[in-house]
């Protein structure tokens, strides 16, 4: 299911999407978080907003629960095993969260679904 919220973040040019792999973590809260930044409120509501659709549209899955869309500087989307941070980038820089679960294995990936006239 990584891949498919991947696809909605790079589907609304969501930035610096990391994936980081927290399976080899005794203490985690889950397996997976996938990490992605915006400029504004509004590109980060439509992140969320893309990822939530993709999944639901490919998978039939929502999302446990979901904070942060009152003011979208940070939106969480919980779904179990998977936890999607979407943040305004001057959040993401503070929180830096991929340092913070450095124990896990962080990869960077690039949006390869841009078509080729």
């Amino acid at each position: 299911m990584t891949d498919i919220i991947v696809r909605g973040l790079f589907e609304m040019k969501g930035e610096k999407v990391a994936l980081i792999d927290l399976r080899n973590i005794e203490s985690r809260m889950c397996d997976w978080f996938v990490i992605s930044h915006a400029p504004s409120t509004r590109q980060v509501d439509s992140l969320a907003w893309s990822v939530e659709d993709v999944v639901r549209k490919e998978t039939g899955v929502k999302p446990y629960h979901v904070e942060g869309k009152e003011n979208c500087i940070w939106v969480l989307l919980d779904y179990g095993d998977i936890l999607v941070h979407i943040f305004q980038q001057p959040y993401r820089d503070f929180y830096d969260l991929e340092s913070l679960w450095a124990d896990g294995r962080v990869t960077y990936l690039e949006d390869n679904t841009e078509k080729k006239g």
